[in-house]
């Protein structure tokens, strides 16, 4: 009670490590998810969103170059997991890196990154679900030759090029409402049946991209990579291009977080959770940039902008039939099912960590004692998750989400030195960043802020909004009701 401002703003909560293995009780997560489902998480929350979706709004500011901004992303991306598996090794707690930021830098910076995950993981479900409904529609078009009407797959809150922001009355997208009721449905069930079925549809997912690289290969044309960097004033040129390219695509490798969100649901988790971090970044890496090239060898780059189901296009177009498009549509359908119920479940376990500190409302941390989920947490997330997908159009989402990203990539890598030091002689065992506390952090950070400028105004002043609301919040209900108050 005695607290000063600058001591409430800065108090840490210390690393326990007594529940690392603790018995299930009524009102704690259970440990139940292995390796190889956990490792699946990853993959399940990266793989889809940067190849299904975000080519057609990466491919126009950078043109073939777009090759390098995929590059660009995974190294920064890959600097980060090696913060995140440092971490999650000291810290196997749930809550990803606001339970790092919590120990290390201190309970406001905790909840400046809570708000930042909050609007990532939000809008990224948000966004990949619109996505969805494009390749359903491709499916049903192929499949049966039926088109969902468009006043009920176009959202009602839309940005063009000549008029800005406008609202069409009537119009609703109800494909993404649908799925993100499904995804309820699964996650309400327990975190082992929603792993299981992931991995499943994880390795479906691989197989179909798989697929789609050999027959995007048969018609890859080297022409289409000439000139390599977009050179008309319509779109951004040179390597200001490839910048605001690895920007957008950058928030599809938030898979990272997501296995660390799962940290008190794991079995083992100071050695399957690092491991599992590095491992799903490098099954990652690998298809991302197999199916980038295959795909700018497939397809000239002016044809990739507003291109609805890209890839399923692109098969169609080199092959003159159906059938392919017809099963990649089909396994889009699965896989981007899995990264919208990863990224709601990596939502739903960051709420439950503020929430069981006092941050946030006490609702957030009940858990269903008959499976284990928080039931009414998970209720609360999908319905803002199927609201915002419903009716907004994801052109104001995807740059939005990659903000969120490097914001707690960041605080993630500033972490690292600040762990170090307060851990001591214990820092020397188990997984260690190489190189020392400063060199792979310090990189981290400048790669992050160098992505950073690569994004428009408008995130920027909205990202101010969302955090000018966090710190009032703060402020008013979570530093005096605070476990640590």
């Amino acid at each position: 009670m005695n607290q000063t401002l600058v001591q409430k703003l800065t108090r840490t909560k210390p690393v326990d490590h007594s529940n690392t293995e603790h018995a299930p009780s009524s009102n704690t997560l259970h440990r139940s998810v292995g390796l190889f489902p956990l490792t699946m998480i990853g993959v399940g929350a990266t793989i889809g969103t940067g190849i299904f979706f975000t080519m057609v709004e990466a491919v126009p500011k950078a043109g073939p170059s777009v090759i390098l901004s995929f590059l660009i992303a995974a190294i920064t991306a890959g600097l980060t997991a090696l913060c995140y598996a440092e971490l999650s090794f000291r810290i196997p707690a749930s809550g990803s890196s606001y339970s790092f930021a919590y120990a290390t830098v201190g309970e406001f910076l905790a909840f400046i990154m809570a708000a930042c995950l909050l609007l990532e993981y939000g809008l990224a479900a948000s966004a990949v679900a619109i996505g969805w409904s494009d390749y359903l529609n491709n499916f049903l078009n192929n499949a049966f030759g039926w088109h969902i009407p468009e006043m009920l797959r176009s959202p009602s809150i839309v940005a063009t090029a000549t008029h800005g922001i406008e609202f069409r009355s009537g119009h609703i997208n109800l494909p993404p409402i649908i799925l993100v009721c499904l995804c309820c449905l699964l996650l309400i069930r327990g975190a082992k049946e929603s792993a299981t079925t992931n991995a499943i549809m994880v390795l479906i997912k691989l197989a179909i991209l798989i697929f789609f690289v050999v027959v995007a290969f048969t018609g890859f044309d080297i022409n289409n990579f000439h000139p390599f960097f977009s050179p008309d004033g319509i779109h951004i040129t040179g390597a200001a291009g490839v910048t605001a390219a690895a920007a957008t695509v950058f928030f599809s490798f938030i898979g990272l977080d997501t296995v660390a969100t799962a940290g008190e649901e794991v079995k083992n988790p100071k050695r399957n959770v690092p491991i599992g971090i590095l491992a799903a970044l490098g099954i990652v890496t690998v298809f991302y940039m197999l199916v980038a090239v295959a795909a700018m060898g497939a397809q000239p780059a002016a044809k990739f902008a507003g291109q609805e189901a890209g890839l399923a296009v692109i098969l169609q177009n080199v092959t003159g039939q159906t059938w392919p498009a017809l099963v990649l549509a089909a396994g889009a359908v699965v896989s981007v099912f899995s990264v919208t119920l990863v990224t709601i479940y990596g939502q739903t376990r960051i709420l439950y960590a503020i929430s069981r500190d006092g941050l946030i409302s006490p609702a957030f941390q009940k858990v269903s004692p008959r499976t284990g989920s928080p039931t009414q947490n998970t209720l609360i997330v999908c319905i803002v998750v199927g609201l915002v997908a419903g009716f907004v159009d994801a052109t104001f989402l995807w740059d939005m989400v990659s903000m969120g990203t490097l914001t707690a990539f960041s605080v993630v890598s500033l972490a690292v030195p600040v762990m170090r030091r307060k851990a001591g002689p214990a820092a020397e065992k188990g997984f260690r960043v190489p190189g020392g506390p400063y060199l792979v952090p310090g990189l981290s950070i400048a790669a992050c802020l160098y992505l950073m400028f690569g994004l428009s105004m408008t995130t920027y002043t909205v990202f101010a909004i969302w955090m000018s609301a966090a710190v009032l919040t703060y402020l008013l209900y979570g530093m005096r009701n605070s476990r640590l108050n």
